[in-house]
């Protein structure tokens, strides 16, 4: 059994939430770098240009990429050999959002009840989803969603018989309809199967990994593809301006589901895809 404080967990989630909001990860600098190489669009071209020279500012003055700093979503592989000492996992997990907000100036976007809409002043509470794995490890994933595009983000419950086509009609609809407003070029996590909440969990999951690498399985790399190659045919474009450059990715994660479902989730995620990572 290994032993991982609470206040570890803390330094890291704080660390990683000011790194998140700061520096772009490398494969959405290369996702860029991509489409300024194909994008025919002069407008297209200027906005992509822009969104680097974007980065370069956030991350060399140490000031958010976007305004809208996100909610928190945490994804922790947690394993089964490990104990959490001096605290609670969740605790911890949001003394880091605590701390990383406050001392990172970044906007506190969470309120404490849809209802009444009182802000929380710190961007706590994040979204926790925690998973046992084997091994003395602890990963974090952190992901700052952005409240546009998660307003676009959609799910729905095909019948079986509507099968593949249906899944393409769909995704391809929740990506139409996002247009201009998820601030494109997109990303969109596919959650397939499952259900009604696993497959809202996988499609936030999906977006975690790298952009531009193939998936393990080929068919649905091939689908992947087809997709992706079908978004930037819509003609929305960088920030909807129009071009070829709609969405920078579509990962898809699949689940066994009911042998009567087919649940699909679609998360949308915007240009400023930002999501870091560490293991303890």
């Amino acid at each position: 059994m290994r032993d991982i404080h609470a206040s570890s967990i803390t330094d890291a989630v704080k660390k990683l939430c000011m790194e998140a909001n700061y520096e772009l990860e490398p494969d959405m600098l290369r996702a860029f770098d991509r489409a300024l190489q194909t994008e025919r669009s002069a407008a297209g071209r200027q906005v992509l240009q822009i969104l680097k020279d974007n980065a370069e500012l956030a991350r060399t003055k140490k000031i958010p990429y976007c305004q809208d700093t996100g909610f928190v979503v945490c994804f922790v592989e947690l394993g089964q050999d490990v104990h959490v000492t001096g605290g609670l996992l969740a605790d911890a997990v949001n003394a880091g959002v605590r701390q990383g907000y406050t001392e990172g100036y970044l906007r506190a976007s969470i309120v404490r009840s849809p209802f009444d809409r009182v802000n929380t002043g710190d961007n706590t509470p994040a979204v926790v989803h925690v998973e046992v794995v084997p091994g003395a490890a602890l990963k974090i994933q952190i992901m700052t969603k952005g409240g546009g595009c998660e307003n676009r983000s959609k799910y729905k419950m095909l019948t079986p018989a509507e099968g593949v086509e249906g899944v393409k009609a769909w995704v391809l609809e929740c990506i139409k309809t996002a247009g201009p407003d998820a601030c494109p070029p997109l990303i969109a996590g596919v959650g397939i199967g499952g259900t009604f909440e696993k497959a809202a969990i996988l499609s936030k999951k999906a977006l975690f990994r790298e952009l531009g690498t193939p998936h393990p399985d080929p068919a649905v790399d091939a689908l992947e593809k087809e997709l992706l190659d079908r978004a930037n045919r819509l003609g929305i474009g960088p920030q909807g301006y129009g071009g070829d450059t709609t969405a920078l990715g579509i990962h898809i994660l699949t689940y066994p589901c009911h042998i009567t479902s087919l649940p699909v989730a679609v998360t949308i995620e915007c240009h400023a895809h930002r999501h870091k990572e560490v293991t303890l």
